[in-house]
């Protein structure tokens, strides 16, 4: 097998059996090639390192989202049959469990830290320390899930910021009418819309923090206790 990848980065064209190449271009796929869809790593990978292939993947906002690899489908079929032996063996079953195993650990202890991160940027007075505990794993719950593309999952801040990211971003969506707001289409409106209720938010855990008598409309209150199994808070 090649270890180079050869694979071409295009966007889907105009037709399911066409790509967009970088400079504008449409080209039509070659006969006898098929799409290899985006789910499994292994064969991807083993698809653009055996030889000639089209990658497609498509940005929508900030994400990159795949579409799959166009490659010859004899190689495609070879590589299928290749990956279907080795993964019924004994020996390839125990280390897909022992890497189960080891990323459910990984996880877990990072939920427990993060957790603790966010109970620290709340910092709430002991007088309302059970709606610091459950705020914190609602936050933890909503965010660190593998996959979920919130601030939790990125490595490129400290915890510390993305604990106080992510509870702001929750305040935001549970407790502000942020999500039915219709924001002009300017320029820059929706940073300043998102800046003036993470100041309110502030202004809110401030008012906890301080240990002062939380009125029963209390937006975070009323969030709290919509949640499964979470009476008032």
């Amino acid at each position: 097998m090649r270890t180079n990848d050869t694979s071409t980065a295009f966007t889907p064209g105009p037709t399911p059996k066409s790509v967009r190449a970088p400079d504008g271009t449409v080209h039509t796929v070659p006969d006898g090639w098929i799409l290899v869809p985006p789910g499994d790593a292994a064969l991807t990978r083993r698809v653009r390192a055996a030889g000639e292939s089209w990658s497609v993947a498509e940005k929508r906002g900030r994400k990159v989202f795949s579409r799959g690899v166009w490659a010859p489908a004899a190689t495609v079929d070879r590589i299928r049959t290749e990956l279907e032996s080795e993964r019924s063996t004994e020996t390839y079953a125990r280390r897909k469990q022992a890497d189960a195993n080891r990323r459910e650990k990984v996880q877990t202890e990072y939920v427990e830290e993060f957790w603790l991160a966010v109970r620290a940027f709340l910092n709430f007075h002991a007088a309302h320390a059970t709606v610091a505990d459950r705020l914190a794993h609602a936050v933890a719950a909503h965010a660190t899930p593998v996959g979920s593309g919130t601030v939790a999952r990125t490595k490129r801040i400290p915890v510390e910021q993305r604990a106080e990211a992510a509870v702001i971003a929750w305040l935001r969506h549970q407790t502000t009418g942020y999500d039915s707001m219709a924001i002009p289409r300017v320029k820059g409106k929706r940073r300043e819309v998102r800046r003036m209720l993470a100041r309110r938010s502030h202004e809110l855990l401030d008012r906890y923090r301080r240990g002062d008598t939380i009125p029963e409309g209390c937006p975070l209150r009323i969030a709290l206790a919509k949640l499964p199994q979470s009476g008032a808070a």
